[in-house]
């Protein structure tokens, strides 16, 4: 099978010459209609007979016979060709040995096209396995994007990646599946979010019984940004469909936590989330870093390579001292609260847009007849700048510290263990992260029942 040269590194999309764009169209074409023969055979019409002369009697060839009846020969690929497959025109990737096209699936992708085309020309078992509740129903969906596997003298991992490390991975991860350990407790869940409505019932009450002056105002205002912040941690398992079997149920909390109970869409929130866990601390391709280079220098290899360009977008020398006024304070109250709304109506996502205005109504209408508008105005930035102080800080202690890089294409552990780290288990730092503060095995494994796994682990 022919290779084709790969995109220039920095080219944009569409940027590639005409001509090569139709020899790809090309290949593609030839790629989709499966061939009941691999790529190394060519098959030729042998000449006929002369007019007139009698045709011979053929005996059937037994061994095209048994591949008749075999089904069509699946087509062979290498690692090398699924690799050049990473660009803009086309995307393959790897899951269990099968080779899948997904160039136009991604704009159908359910958990959006970035994270998928982040493992474009890369093997996805691990993430794969990560991301998906009901695997057999999805691989399903997936037949129709099928186009051959690897040859068999090919490896199962690729060379960047450690074969012996990402066994071991697959056999824990199977003794705690085994063990239990993944399984949600929902009454704990529902324990969490009574907690949740109960401080929000408590931040009401504060002015209704002790009045509106600076002290029942502050404590208000603290109440009201342990609600959100909360919420937020509560949201965050919801979408990672962590708490029921089924997508529904956690689909419907999700939006319900993350809509109306912080006034933010669902779908911006699985949009930039689900990037950061495919390749966390990637450059391009994890969102949370995105600060780099034009506010931080962020990672030892990244800040090198902006010394080496002689680019300089701010004072990255004083940077810890200015982080602490663009960081943790203006995140949520000046880029999120208004970046959120750009989201949902540019991507026409309507049933987000509904379920935050039930937020802002149900919000402005409890205490607007309390404060009147000017200081109604005032709490609601003042919980937007706690909670942002809050969020900053704890979501950014388990990985702004640890190794940032481009996308080395690395195995599923080691890309989760080389960005993440664990903070030290206790009950306030349990409860003001979330169970945040076990970020390698939120990150490795990933799946429901998560707090439980992480209970038990750190006995």
């Amino acid at each position: 099978m022919g290779t084709r040269a790969a995109r220039p590194a920095g080219l944009p999309c569409g940027a590639e010459n005409p001509a090569r764009r139709r020899l790809a169209l090309g290949a593609r074409q030839q790629i989709h209609s499966w061939s009941p023969r691999t790529p190394s055979t060519r098959l030729t019409a042998p000449a006929g007979p002369a007019r007139g002369v009698a045709r011979p009697a053929m005996a059937p060839d037994p061994v095209a016979a048994e591949t008749a009846a075999q089904g069509p020969t699946p087509r062979y690929f290498t690692w090398d060709e699924v690799a050049q497959r990473s660009g803009c025109e086309e995307r393959w990737l790897v899951i269990d040995r099968k080779v899948y096209n997904i160039s136009e699936f991604t704009r159908r992708h359910p958990g959006g096209s970035r994270v998928i085309s982040h493992y474009a020309g890369q093997d996805a078992t691990d993430p794969f396995v990560a991301f998906h509740i009901n695997k057999g129903l999805v691989k399903k969906y997936m037949n129709s994007l099928l186009i051959g596997e690897l040859s068999p003298e090919q490896p199962s991992f690729e060379p960047t990646k450690n074969k012996e490390l990402t066994d071991e991975f697959r056999e824990l991860r199977a003794t705690v599946e085994r063990m239990g350990l993944m399984k949600a407790n929902h009454v704990f869940f529902l324990l969490y979010l009574l907690h949740i409505l109960l401080l929000d019932g408590a931040a009401w009450l504060t002015l209704w019984v002790f009045g509106t002056s600076f002290l029942p105002f502050l404590l208000c205002a603290v109440l009201l940004s342990a609600v959100q912040a909360q919420a937020g941690w509560l949201q965050h398992d919801f979408g990672h469909l962590s708490v029921f079997s089924t997508s529904k149920w956690n689909h419907l909390l999700h939006h319900f936590v993350i809509g109306h109970l912080k006034g933010a869409p669902a779908s911006w929130w699985n949009h930039m989330h689900f990037q950061h866990h495919a390749k966390p601390n990637c450059f391009r391709k994890d969102p949370d870093i995105n600060m780099h280079p034009f506010f931080f220098a962020l990672g030892k290899i990244l800040s090198v390579e902006l010394g080496k360009q002689k680019k300089k977008y701010m004072p990255y020398n004083h940077q810890h001292k200015y982080f602490f006024l663009i960081g943790p304070p203006a995140l949520l109250p000046l880029y999120f609260q208004w970046y959120i709304f750009y989201f949902v109506i540019q991507r026409k996502k309507w049933v987000d847009l509904a379920w935050m205005i039930t937020f802002y109504v149900r919000f402005f209408l409890t205490y607007v007849p309390l404060l009147g508008l000017k200081a109604f105005l005032g709490l609601f930035f003042i919980v937007r700048f706690l909670e942002s102080n809050w969020f900053v800080w704890v979501t950014q202690m388990n990985h702004i510290p640890m190794h940032i890089d481009h996308d080395r294409n690395m195995d599923w552990v080691s890309t989760q263990l080389q960005a993440t780290c664990n903070v030290h288990k206790s009950a306030f730092n349990d409860w003001f992260s979330g169970h945040l503060n076990f970020q390698i095995e939120h990150h490795s494994l990933k799946e429901s029942g998560q707090l439980w796994l992480d209970a038990y682990l750190h006995q």
